[in-house]
């Protein structure tokens, strides 16, 4: 999954942030994540590379452009790391399937409530040392091109105090677009950026670190376009 010329997504054994999952949670993560990855590579050619190791351990926000149903998986698979995606919480309605999606650490966001609500649930996981996907976009890409962020990320980082590490997947689009009920084989990279730390965070007023992420992400998702058409590319160095 992941080149030769990348870091890892942790750099030892998957940890286990935020604490409190249960043993048939920890077994449903690791046995998902080993036939999933192997599904991921085979099916999808997923190709994998990080700026910098992420944190180990403490809450961290995943911020990734979003062209598919196939991007937490994808996620989930670039790292060792345990990361928690946001559900619907109409999908707990089936008992089964929201037991297991609970034990794989979803985070329930009810669409029909207050977005206050939501974002405050999200700042929780993120203060007990969860790290937690968000995609600023909001829905899936139409066409295969990033979208303009919506800002309240920035708000979920600075209340939860906690880094971000930008992400831009590639190809997941042409996998599983949304106008295809399944997904079909294909070619997928994911390129990670370095971690914008809580004190630079910090530094930025909600519109500064909006427009500083925007301008990350295009830059990975650019780093990627490339590298998957086989053009030779100078990986950017963010600032």
């Amino acid at each position: 999954m992941s080149e030769s010329d990348a870091s890892r997504g942790a750099e030892a054994a998957p940890a286990r942030p935020g604490g409190g999952h249960s043993t048939f949670g920890r077994w449903l993560y690791s046995v998902l994540w080993v036939l999933s990855r192997t599904l991921g590579v085979s099916m999808f050619g997923v190709r994998t590379r990080f700026a910098e190791p992420l944190p180990r351990t403490g809450g961290l926000l995943v911020l990734s452009t979003h062209q598919s149903h196939l991007d937490p998986l994808l996620l989930g698979l670039a790292t060792d790391r345990r990361l928690s995606s946001l559900a619907r919480s109409s999908l707990y309605t089936f008992k089964p399937f929201g037991f297991i999606i609970t034990a794989l650490d979803a985070v329930p966001i009810d669409r029909t409530t207050s977005a206050v609500k939501a974002m405050k649930l999200v700042i929780e996981r993120l203060r007990r040392g969860a790290a937690v996907i968000v995609f600023p976009e909001g829905t899936r890409t139409p066409n295969g091109q990033m979208g303009e962020l919506k800002p309240g990320f920035a708000l979920l980082a600075k209340k939860a105090e906690v880094p971000i590490v930008p992400v831009a997947i590639v190809g997941a689009f042409e996998c599983w677009p949304r106008s295809r009920m399944f997904p079909r084989p294909g070619r997928v990279r994911l390129e990670f950026g370095k971690v914008i730390s809580v004190a630079e965070a910090a530094a930025m007023d909600d519109r500064t670190l909006t427009a500083e992420c925007d301008r990350r992400l295009r830059e990975l998702d650019a780093t990627a376009r490339a590298v998957r058409k086989g053009s030779p590319v100078t990986v950017a160095r963010s600032r």
